[in-house]
């Protein structure tokens, strides 16, 4: 059997039983759909009017209470309500930026493996320049200097995305240059496969395992970016998110208020977004690389 089928062969029914085994990716993928189906049925589930300065009829940063479960923020807004629609845009934000991200690493990361000399060099030094330089300040920095005519959701997308690829790629390449030394490589290059058929029909499904493991990861990341770039009020100033949640609540002095829900609600809604991520791409890494199965 060719050694180029297997990942692919391993990521059909065979992968998805043993997902399905594993408690721990299993739990990451509850909670990742539950919170889905608050983003997509958002609007449902609390009326977006809420979201309101003008319309707020709440009292003031009061704590959780029947009618307003996870209490209210300093204009009475509800702040279920908010956490509700703040969902969408940070998995929006988490999953689009992930997506560029995976495109840029996975394409870089096979191209600086496979070619030699002067245009994988080049692209492995600015892998490792990416890798050197700090994510948060080189985020922070492109996040201020976007064009102004630029939606800020689409602005903070693709910084988030061309900032975070640069790991990705270094796996990659890692793998597509043991992947170059196996023999049927050798096979495909001696029967005239050129470098585009090496690259997609050879090293590409090899190294799509571990893209898609990475990619749960990745997630996470770019949801944890988003948050803060909100909270440092680089976020989009006209949409809800949680970290445009917590950004309010601390220009609003929430901690000198002892409004503790303020922070509380939306902070424990990130942690659990991302941890369930982390759960799903530890299950999926056990799944896909032999050498991790049995494995805590």
């Amino acid at each position: 059997m060719s050694a180029a089928v297997v990942p692919a062969r391993r990521l059909r029914g065979g992968a998805w039983r043993r997902f399905l085994r594993d408690r721990e990716g299993m739990s990451g993928l509850v909670v990742l759909v539950l919170f889905g189906l608050v983003a997509i049925f958002a609007s449902l589930l609390a009326d977006p009017a809420g979201l309101e300065v003008t319309k707020a009829d709440g009292p003031l940063a009061a704590p959780p209470s029947g009618a307003y479960p996870l209490g209210t923020d300093h204009a009475g807004r509800s702040l279920l309500t908010m956490v509700i629609h703040g969902s969408q845009v940070t998995l929006l934000v988490g999953l689009a930026a992930t997506v560029i991200s995976m495109v840029l690493g996975t394409l870089i990361g096979i191209t600086s493996g496979h070619f030699s000399g002067m245009l994988g060099g080049g692209l492995n030094r600015l892998t490792e320049w990416f890798l050197v330089i700090p994510y948060l300040p080189l985020a922070i920095v492109l996040a201020t200097v976007f064009p102004p005519d630029v939606p800020k959701l689409i602005a903070v997308i693709i910084v988030i995305g061309v900032t975070s690829w640069s790991g990705t790629a270094r796996l990659v390449r890692a793998q597509t240059m043991a992947i170059e030394a196996r023999p049927y490589l050798e096979r495909a290059r001696a029967l005239g496969g050129g470098h585009w058929h090496q690259m997609t029909r050879h090293v590409l499904p090899n190294v799509m395992p571990l893209v898609l493991a990475n990619t749960t990861l990745t997630v996470s990341l770019a949801i944890i970016a988003e948050t803060t770039l909100s909270f440092l009020g680089l976020g989009d100033p006209l949409r809800v998110s949680w970290g445009r949640i917590l950004d309010e609540a601390y220009s609003q002095a929430a901690i000198d208020r002892g409004a503790w829900w303020w922070i509380l609600f939306p902070g424990i809604a990130v942690v659990l977004v991302v941890r369930a991520f982390n759960m799903c791409g530890r299950a999926l890494e056990r799944i896909l690389d032999p050498r991790l199965e049995g494995k805590p």
